[in-house]
């Protein structure tokens, strides 16, 4: 079995070997499980069935996930993406007014036309048009994203109505457990010690337990996961009809699908460049030979998670916390797969890791993403603004997609007011340009 993982995989070659990647697998599972609650939770707004999409989006994270470990053998998990969960939910449904059926169709719409882009390369094209100091940039980027992420989900930094952001209330058990986990998994670390980020994990979840924080289900824990009956196939629905099909020819619909489309690319793109620039197998462009495989597992999983019940597929940034404990190929993501498969029955053991047990493996992540920005020319002005944007829209604007947006339309608009345009490739001005469509059109629709 293990010759058999080992050929297929490149396990070996990888320096690699099945325990550590299924314990990546693990750790990528645990960062990112909280998606089985808040995905259900934001999309039964619109009137959807919580209990049907909660196995629906394990079922798609499956999917998407075993596509990506599968077809273009990357450590990367992908689920619906948080945000676009909220455009689905509270700017289609509850904002516009359409169905949920209507919107899972605009996201059944995206896969397809996703398909479409990555068979005829014009995705890759995208993709391998970015400058490259913008590349190396993208990892340093969300490596403070992630790490805001664990903060907050630890509570050591919250929202304040004045100053934006403050220090959480170190009166909290959840401060505590994640401060511990990340002493622990930093000294473990620095002692090399395998599986230090999963120990920590670990650790912090027991502290919270005797902290009382982590209670055991007095439920059963297997169970039979609910049906998705109530929302299966409801994507095609609207393309039955004459009235459907209005509504899919409609300015509002391509606004939809525009914006579905443009966050999940840039999404998906900035996490796949980041991650796979830690593993080693970018070149000196920052490009990498799975990028066709990686977005075509992309646009299945949307497509595949459309016809499910639930909104856009993304790879999720996430996965880093395998690839510094180890992973470095597709078992790794399919570990993660096997997890969200068993969590499909054996969910309420899987939730009992709080957010504050995982924080510490997103900021030891978020260290490790930075060490790139040694590479960047900041001494070029056309260079080191487009680079400093990318990096801190990033975490202020949270989200992966804004900060490419606005690293690559100014280092598109500077190189061309500055003289040297012949940097610039004729890819990365059009693509600016339908930036700048995009910003036109979020503009107009707040303006309405």
């Amino acid at each position: 079995m293990n010759t058999l993982l080992d050929n297929y995989f490149k396990l070996t070659e990888n320096k690699t070997t099945v325990r550590k990647e299924l314990t990546a697998g693990l750790i990528i599972f645990f960062t990112m499980s909280y998606i089985l609650i808040v995905n259900p939770k934001i999309l039964s707004e619109t009137g959807m069935d919580q209990g049907a999409l909660f196995t629906t989006t394990a079922l798609a994270t499956i999917f998407a996930t075993l596509m990506m470990g599968l077809l273009a053998k990357l450590p990367i998990a992908q689920a619906p993406g948080m945000g676009l969960n909220s455009f689905f939910a509270y700017s289609v449904v509850l904002g516009m007014g359409y169905s949920w059926q209507f919107a899972l169709t605009a996201v059944f719409i995206e896969g397809i036309i996703f398909i479409i882009l990555t068979f005829f390369n014009i995705r890759e094209l995208i993709v391998k048009s970015i400058p490259k100091v913008l590349k190396d940039a993208i990892p340093v980027g969300i490596g403070l994203f992630i790490t805001l992420i664990g903060l907050k989900g630890a509570g050591i930094i919250v929202a304040d109505p004045n100053t934006l952001l403050r220090m959480g209330d170190f009166s909290q058990h959840s401060v505590w457990i994640a401060l511990l986990g990340l002493v622990i998994t930093a000294v473990l670390f620095a002692r090399n010690i395998n599986g230090a980020i999963l120990i920590g994990i670990i650790i912090s979840t027991v502290f919270g337990f005797m902290l009382g924080d982590v209670t055991l289900p007095q439920t059963s824990l297997i169970g039979i996961p609910p049906s998705i009956e109530p929302i299966f196939g409801k994507a095609i629905e609207p393309m039955l009809s004459m009235e459907g099909w209005k509504q899919i020819f409609s300015m509002d619909m391509l606004i939809v699908v525009f914006t579905f489309l443009f966050v999940n690319l840039f999404d998906t793109v900035g996490t796949l460049i980041g991650v796979v620039s830690k593993i080693g197998l970018a070149d000196e462009e920052g490009n990498f030979p799975q990028i066709k495989k990686a977005l075509l597992a992309d646009a299945l999983g949307t497509t595949a998670g459309a016809i499910l019940g639930t909104s856009t597929i993304t790879s999720y940034v996430e996965s880093a916390s395998g690839v510094a404990s180890g992973g470095r190929t597709g078992l790794t993501a399919v570990g993660t797969a096997f997890m969200f498969a068993l969590a499909l029955f054996l969910a309420p053991l899987f939730l009992l890791v709080p957010a504050a047990a995982t924080a510490p493996a997103l900021i030891i992540v978020g260290l490790f993403m930075i060490s790139s920005v040694v590479k960047i020319n900041f001494e070029d002005m056309t260079e080191g603004l487009p680079a400093f944007l990318t990096i801190v829209f990033m975490p202020f604007t949270y989200s992966i997609a804004e900060g490419i947006v606005f690293g690559m339309l100014s280092f598109a608009l500077l190189k061309f007011f500055s003289g040297k345009k012949q940097e610039v490739t004729p890819t990365v001005y059009i693509v600016s340009f339908l930036f700048l469509v995009k910003i036109i059109l979020d503009a107009m629709h707040l303006i309405k």
